[in-house]
């Protein structure tokens, strides 16, 4: 008999998971996910990536503005009477009732090999950081921050390309994979949980708009690593003649240039980093103007001997 499980999840991370959960034959009469949000200039409604999901499905939905304290929406998930409650980056911390309500428990899909990079962020600091492995896991929600006891795991390979969202849309698929055999597992009774070894665990806190500062005292690979995982926010920017520039795709270089210096070489603009290394910006857009290669920057800006960023 196929699985009665509630799914709460808001980002398009979620949604292949979602797909896939309806694909393999599980019943889900009922889909959570955040309210709809104003957005843009003229900040009309935005429903979430998972909530066009569950309307292309037919789907029943609800957004609650609130979970913790909301009698209606306990007695509606009760109702439901769940076996799991399948929760992949759904944005609420989930109170002690919904913890206790179904019994294969609450499962969570967390886009790290935990208990390595915990946190709201993980995708990020992994490529920031310069990991070149990371994966997927799937975990029973405890009262914690990503501490729950670990199911099971899949490694990926990071490319040296990849950028936060490149590789968000390939973990994506190989964790909704994950989550199904998970369920599978657990139904049949094989899957043995086992606890996270918290000695090891690091952190991937939210990302904030300072953490896109670049600092011209790390090495080129080290920012450029920061320009790859902070896409599409908070990037990569630094100062020019007092305006923000934003460093959108760069590469080594093997220019000697002190550090923060900016060096014209033909068509090329290098600037200086630390550990007496260098970056080649290629494309990068100056506050108010429009991304641009470096080249037609060198051109309208002629950056003056000596000139810094930052």
């Amino acid at each position: 008999m196929p699985l009665n499980l509630i799914f709460c999840g808001t980002p398009r991370f979620a949604v292949p998971t979602l797909e896939k959960l309806i694909d393999a034959g599980f019943r889900i009469p009922l889909v959570v996910t955040q309210p709809d949000r104003p957005k843009g200039r003229g900040l009309e409604l935005v429903q979430s990536p998972v909530k066009q999901s569950a309307l292309k499905l037919n789907l029943p939905i609800t957004q609650p503005d609130r979970i913790k304290t909301n009698d209606d929406f306990r007695a509606q998930l009760t109702a439901l009477n769940p076996d799991a409650i399948i929760v992949v980056g759904y944005g609420r911390i989930i109170p002690q009732w919904m913890l206790d309500l179904p019994p294969l428990g609450n499962l969570n899909l967390h886009a790290s090999l935990l208990p390595k990079y915990s946190g709201a962020a993980p995708i990020q600091w992994a490529i920031a950081n310069g990991e070149t492995v990371t994966g997927v896991t799937t975990m029973r929600i405890d009262a914690g921050l990503d501490t729950g006891d670990i199911l099971q795991q899949q490694q990926l390979a990071i490319a040296r390309d990849d950028t936060a969202e490149t590789l968000a849309s390939r973990l994506a698929v190989i964790g909704a994979d994950l989550m199904v055999d998970t369920l599978c597992n657990l139904q049949a009774g094989t899957l043995h949980p086992r606890p996270q070894d918290n000695s090891q665990a690091t952190l991937a806190p939210i990302l904030k708009r300072e953490d896109g500062l670049v600092n011209f005292s790390r090495t080129a690979v080290e920012i450029i690593n920061r320009i790859r995982g902070f896409q599409p926010w908070p990037g990569a920017y630094t100062k020019f003649r007092g305006k923000t520039l934003q460093i959108i795709q760069a590469r080594p270089a093997t220019e000697a240039v002190p550090q923060s210096e900016l060096h014209a070489d033909a068509n090329r603009l290098i600037v200086g980093c630390g550990n007496h290394t260098s970056l080649e910006l290629l494309e990068i857009q100056l506050e108010g103007k429009r991304r641009t290669p470096a080249a037609d920057f060198l051109r309208g800006y002629r950056p003056h001997p000596g000139e810094k960023l930052g």
